[in-house]
């Protein structure tokens, strides 16, 4: 459906006019309806212009990460374990659709991670670790584009990875 999130039990509307908006929960609460599913009301926010969903920040100018979630990412130290990696990676993975070439920057911190590879941190890891760092915190607003015009989608791939942009 159309302008509509929908994680376990949580359900998010979205819509870019007032009237739009009314169109798409007239639909939701149908579907509720005739599924015989029920939304507690005290537990439903209506028309707002902004809400927080996911560990994401929805309003009228697009999709951001929490600013939550970037005051955690600022107080992370460096990681001093393949856990500590692997708990870094969790969270940054979580947001990659805001890190361009993620998996590119990652490499040498998820080679770490593997079993039997010796935890040695060094500079290709330092530099890994602080590009991802500032780029969580400094991610971009993901907003959808404007108008019907075409669209190009150019894909690679490689032994290493593959990418679209």
């Amino acid at each position: 459906m159309l302008g509509v999130e929908v994680f376990i039990d949580d359900i998010l509307v979205y819509s870019r006019s007032r009237e739009q908006h009314e169109q798409h929960l007239i639909e939701v609460l149908g579907v509720l309806r005739s599924e015989r599913l029920y939304a507690k009301f005290s537990k439903c926010d209506f028309w707002l212009r902004e809400v927080q969903f996911l560990g994401h920040l929805v309003n009228q100018n697009g999709i951001l990460v929490d600013p939550a979630k970037i005051e955690a990412v600022m107080r992370w130290e460096v990681p001093r374990s393949p856990s500590e990696i692997r708990s870094f990676l969790g969270l940054a993975d979580y947001y990659r659709r805001f890190i361009r070439d993620f998996s590119k920057i990652a490499v040498p911190l998820t080679r770490l991670t593997r079993k039997g590879v010796t935890f040695t941190w060094g500079l290709e890891e330092q530099a890994s670790f602080e590009t991802l760092h500032q780029r969580l915190c400094e991610a971009p607003v993901l907003a959808l584009p404007e108008g019907m015009e075409d669209f190009v989608v150019f894909c690679d791939e490689s032994i290493s990875g593959l990418g679209r942009y």
